[in-house]
């Protein structure tokens, strides 16, 4: 079997354990309590159980030990510290994120446990050796004193844009899903241009990535019958950053060879476009009004596409083409390369802003509300009030009458 389709069939396979795992969380969540209940800054309108990325995570260890036993990837796991680096960080950032779920910690409390998990990156082996900077053909190579501040900076980084973008139904692991996908074709294609090395494990950890938010979203997709909470968000960010400094920041030119000014390192930023985008304009607007950068606000991407009309499924899908756009405008130069090749994506992309700006759904009810925090979590021994135990009652009660599918 071809090193692609191994690939293939571990996203598959960490999708079906993502979609049977998500039944077993679910429950477990509802029982113990980890349920976010609705009020008025939320956009739900029901108890929901929360957690969902331990479904996601048990699937990503599981993959990642499956492919530790086939043959045909024997070189990435062989001599090297790396697979099992980002497996460890990858449960420690989840435990952050978890007990943020459960208790929410303070925003400094929480980058301190992102930056730990970023140190066990480091010190695994999977980080970004050398930087190549846009419109300059010379590569720096990073100093060891350097490389551990640009794998924390990369963590958080990702990180926080996955969790922030994580305000409707679906779409963080939509978006998720569609970046993983195309960072994944995107280094195979690397390594048949012989610019990646087949033993890189970038390629192995996406297409996993990929699966997982595949099998979450029919759980997930509105209307959400659990979230992934900070936990899986996070998760997820560090999983993403993982695969895309073990590949941009090794690949040795690829500027050159048909991304004109591209660099191996601004690939995730266009791939990631969305949430990256989102989080940068919820920085400039929130120093500006001289409010923590933490504190929430209604301005966020899916918030003003609701504002403007839209429901919440058409927002989470204008947001999920938008991924889809950028992730094709890196890919198909890899696939053709003539520069009118761009025309399809330019063309796509004038389209979704014309549907976006112009096709609101003014009359849509209950869609259009602001915003919601996943963060007031129900559970034994919190102090909720005795609304939230009603409805948390009446969530399991409706668990047990109906199963969670779509």
């Amino acid at each position: 079997m071809s090193h692609s389709a191994l690939l293939v069939g571990l996203g598959l396979l960490s999708a079906l354990i993502t979609y049977g795992a998500t039944f077993v969380v679910r429950r477990v969540a509802l029982a113990k309590g980890a349920v976010v209940v609705p009020d008025a800054r939320k956009v739900h309108d029901r108890p929901t159980p929360t957690l969902g990325g331990a479904a996601m995570l048990l699937a990503f260890l599981i993959s990642m030990t499956l492919a530790w036993r086939i043959p045909q990837l024997h070189g990435i796991f062989a001599n090297s510290s790396g697979p099992l680096g980002v497996m460890l960080a990858a449960v420690l950032i989840f435990a952050v994120g978890m007990v943020d779920d459960l208790r929410e910690v303070s925003p400094p409390a929480k980058v301190a446990g992102q930056v730990l998990a970023a140190t066990v990156l480091y010190y695994a082996g999977d980080t970004m050796y050398s930087v190549k900077i846009p419109l300059v053909n010379q590569i720096f190579v990073l100093s060891p004193s350097v490389t551990p501040l640009l794998t924390a900076l990369w963590v958080v980084g990702i990180a926080n844009a996955i969790n922030l973008i994580d305000g409707l139904d679906g779409l963080a692991a939509g978006i998720v899903a569609i970046a993983a996908g195309s960072f994944a074709l995107y280094s195979v294609m690397l390594q048949h241009l012989g610019l990646l090395s087949a033993d890189s494990m970038g390629p192995l950890v996406a297409a996993i990535t990929a699966g997982a938010c595949i099998g979450f979203l029919p759980h997930n997709f509105h209307p959400a019958k659990i979230f992934m909470g900070d936990a899986g968000a996070l998760t997820l960010g560090l999983l993403m950053a993982a695969s895309t400094s073990v590949v941009g920041g090794r690949t040795p030119d690829v500027s050159g060879h048909t991304y004109f000014f591209f660099v191996p390192l601004v690939i995730p930023l266009f791939i990631l476009g969305v949430p990256m985008t989102d989080t940068f304009l919820a920085v400039v607007r929130r120093t500006a009004r001289r409010s923590g950068v933490a504190t929430a606000d209604k301005a966020h991407l899916h918030h003003r596409l609701m504002q403007m009309g839209h429901g919440h499924r058409r927002s989470v899908l204008i947001l999920w083409a938008w991924t889809a756009i950028l992730s094709g405008f890196v890919l198909y130069p890899l696939v053709f390369s003539h520069g009118n090749g761009l025309v399809p994506a330019l063309v796509m992309a004038a389209g979704i802003s014309l549907y976006t700006a112009f096709w609101p759904r003014r009359h849509h009810g209950r869609h259009g509300r602001g915003l919601h925090s996943r963060k007031s979590v129900a559970h034994p021994g919190s102090g909720g009030a005795s609304e939230a135990r009603d409805r948390l009652a009446s969530a399991r009660s409706q668990a047990d009458a109906t199963p969670a599918k779509r």
